[in-house]
């Protein structure tokens, strides 16, 4: 699609976007009805808006919203083909908001990598790895994962098709899953003939994951707060053909959806999402300072109306795809000193109780985990 076209498109998504109509959603609901245009011309548009929000700060002063959109098209085309174009110093200082920097120390390595279009990563089922492979005519490639169980169902996705349209999608065989998040699966380590719970399940990308890696056996209590979500999860359990599994809503309350006592939980808690700032530029210059300071209180009491229903020896994991020290370190330092029931024990086998993923080590989201066996 020619370069104005993609400007235009870029510039109506743009405008579309609110406070409670974030640029993501602005985007599927323009590349929905702009049904003309085909999966290239849309890939176009998306990386355009995207490149917007990652180069914000240098084209601000750009005299219209579709000169940002050009010039920072540009600058994203110019920084692929050479990173060194653009100084550690300017990064530091602009590719992310001054309040940020007071709570994360970035290495200079993770600014250059949000920087960069992100990598997308795939989940096969460990049944249907190589099947997926072959479909997918050598664009999916197993990768060198920071887990130690090298189960090659942890796929780097190089191609252009649209991958929802594709059969081993819709048959099940694969999700659409970040390195980082295929992480806390392995970080849970379930086996077959346990029983776990999800806690903050979502849409259940990590009760899919953990139910493959049980091998369908053993159940798993999957709980959120929303229904609408707990109803996606369904369709995917569906989909992927998950039978091992319940779900309960769960508001995050000292009242636990079930009277079970589990071999695992997994508190993959809602954050502020910094460690998605590669993926979703647009949060870097919506979430607050104050976001983090509420969902840390969060973060902590989720951990700890959860704790209970843990058999002693199950195993209690905290994942929050966020870098912020307060959701991270400090919550987990705050739980273990309430928490005396509870001893740290290794993230993945051999390694250290705290494991954070950042984002130029793997070409992932960021993540931070965190994990303790119950001793009494």
């Amino acid at each position: 699609m020619a370069a104005t076209a993609v400007i235009h498109h870029a510039t109506r998504v743009l405008q579309a976007v609110r406070p409670d109509f974030p640029a993501d959603m602005a985007l599927r609901r323009h590349l929905y009805d702009a049904r003309r245009l085909n999966d290239r011309a849309k890939r176009e548009v998306s990386l355009a808006v995207f490149a917007y929000f990652r180069w914000r700060e240098w084209v601000s002063d750009a005299r219209s919203l579709e000169g940002s959109i050009e010039a920072a098209a540009a600058l994203q085309n110019r920084y692929e083909e050479n990173p060194s174009s653009v100084k550690p110093e300017a990064l530091a200082a602009r590719a992310v908001p001054a309040w940020s920097r007071d709570e994360v120390a970035f290495p200079v390595e993770t600014l250059k990598e949000i920087q960069r279009e992100p990598v997308l990563w795939l989940r096969a089922r460990r049944a249907h790895s190589q099947h997926v492979i072959a479909e997918l005519q050598g664009a999916a490639v197993a990768e060198a994962t920071p887990w130690p169980v090298k189960d090659g169902t942890c796929l780097r996705y190089t191609g252009s098709q649209d991958l929802f349209l594709t059969a081993g999608f819709h048959e099940g065989r694969f999700e659409i899953q970040d390195l980082a998040s295929q992480a806390v699966g392995h970080a849970c380590a379930p086996v077959a003939g346990q029983t776990w719970w999800d806690a903050c399940a979502g849409e259940g990308g990590k009760t899919m994951h953990l139910a493959d890696l049980m091998g369908n056996k053993g159940l798993i209590w999957a709980s959120d707060r929303s229904e609408r979500r707990l109803q996606a999860l369904k369709r995917r359990a569906a989909r992927a053909e998950v039978f091992n599994y319940r779900v309960a809503g769960w508001d995050g309350s000292s009242r636990l959806p079930t009277k079970t006592h589990f071999d695992g939980v997994l508190v993959d808690a809602p954050c502020s999402g910094v460690g998605t700032w590669q993926r979703n530029p647009h949060a870097r210059w919506t979430t607050q300072v104050r976001d983090v300071e509420e969902l840390s209180a969060i973060q902590l009491q989720l951990l700890r109306h959860a704790a209970p229903s843990l058999k002693v020896g199950g195993r209690l994991v905290y994942a929050v795809c966020t870098l912020t020290r307060r959701e991270t370190e400090v919550v987990a330092d705050s739980f273990l000193e309430q928490e005396t029931h509870f001893e740290p024990t290794a993230v993945f086998e051999g390694g250290p109780s705290r494991v954070m993923l950042w984002p130029h080590l793997h070409r992932s989201n960021g993540m931070f985990i965190a994990a303790w066996k119950r001793i009494r």
